[in-house]
């Protein structure tokens, strides 16, 4: 065994679509973990994937992972944009209708179903559910949901290091 394989993986995934406004927010968020990545590096092992959020990237995406930290856009009622839920998933989810919650056609719960059924669930699971206002087609975040990557970035930083392997 090599020693990259020796490290703890822990998979970033940003959820979401750039060309629907907020529904790009999973994917800023892991853009600015990239960019900060490159002044300040993140820990070892660490790796970051955008996705649509089809269920099976999804969960090629955590895969193997010990931890995975998923970040989406989400449609909450009444609306609080920009408003960061923090979830972290075990034993068994609740059950949601098709679109339920998520602002991409598919419910998280739905892709962690699959994932348990086929023996693919990350070790653990921490989902940010970012609040939209806007997932009408066209490019840029909301000015709420912009306002809220910088600190979900800062919260996600401090969660990887927490996370990370004692040797790193």
């Amino acid at each position: 065994m090599d020693a990259s394989a020796a490290v703890a993986r822990i998979a970033v995934i940003g959820v979401g679509n750039d060309y629907r406004h907020d529904d790009g927010v999973g994917w800023a968020v892991v853009t600015s973990l990239a960019q900060r990545g490159k002044q300040r590096p993140l820990p070892r092992g660490v790796t970051l994937t955008c996705t649509d959020g089809d269920p099976t990237r999804l969960i090629g995406a955590w895969e193997g992972a010990r931890l995975a930290v998923v970040v989406d856009a989400a449609h909450a009622h009444p609306a609080r944009p920009g408003h960061v839920h923090r979830l972290q998933l075990d034993g068994d989810l609740p059950q949601t209708r098709p679109g339920g919650t998520s602002s991409h056609g598919f419910a998280l719960g739905d892709a962690v179903q699959l994932a348990r059924t086929l023996g693919r669930l990350p070790g653990e699971l921490l989902v940010y559910a970012v609040e939209a206002a806007d997932t009408s087609l066209g490019t840029g975040l909301s000015s709420q949901v912009a306002a809220a990557v910088g600190p979900l970035v800062q919260r996600i930083e401090e969660d990887l290091v927490r996370h990370a392997p004692a040797d790193r």
